[in-house]
């Protein structure tokens, strides 16, 4: 059976071959790095060949990624210009952002009415959710980025955006108090970082 290849991954081996990265072309394509991984495998599934090989820190193409990337600019092209022609613009961008609840409410509005003024053209797709379950969601290339906590010292999946401080709080007539035994607390459902 012929393989059906996804327009998305074609352009995203282009993007990447004519970068020298991977990790570059996700960027520019607002993907994270497993998305596109994921993207190069399952070309390389459909293909039944590997596409491209490891030389030092990048990937180079084979001989059968020469092939199709050659055959992708061409198929990427004929699809531009036969939507041009019907009148259908390009697909607008898409970025898929996963977040813990805790921003949402606070920080988001704020934040995608900025971005939304910087890139209209760019749709935004938010889901909060769990802190636990948003780095398996980009690395399942369900999310393409994800704002997330992590302890002190974790190893980094990501780029260290901010270390914000814990506190405990409590109303000011129970500071002076003596505490006691058990404590009452309000705490986050079981996983959560914070509990």
């Amino acid at each position: 059976m012929t393989p059906n290849f996804d327009m998305d991954a074609l352009r995203t081996i282009i993007v990447g071959t004519d970068l020298g990265s991977f990790a570059r072309a996700a960027v520019q394509l607002g993907r994270s790095q497993s998305a596109v991984s994921m993207q190069v495998k399952k070309l390389e599934q459909q293909a039944g060949t590997p596409l491209f090989m490891r030389k030092g820190r990048g990937l180079v193409p084979t001989e059968a990624g020469e092939a199709l990337i050659a055959y992708a600019r061409r198929i990427v092209a004929l699809n531009d210009e036969a939507a041009q022609q019907i009148g259908a613009g390009a697909p607008a961008a898409s970025v898929r952002l996963g977040l813990p609840q805790d921003f949402f409410d606070d920080v988001m509005p704020a934040t995608l009415a900025r971005f939304a003024r910087d890139h209209g053209d760019v749709h935004v797709d938010v889901r909060a959710g769990d802190n636990h379950s948003i780095a398996d969601e980009v690395r399942a290339g369900r999310l393409d980025a994800a704002i997330a906590f992590f302890r002190p010292g974790s190893p980094a999946e990501g780029e260290i955006l901010c270390t914000l401080p814990m506190r405990w709080l409590t109303h000011r007539d129970r500071a002076a108090q003596a505490v006691p035994a058990p404590l009452p607390l309000v705490l986050f459902n079981h996983p959560c970082l914070f509990r």
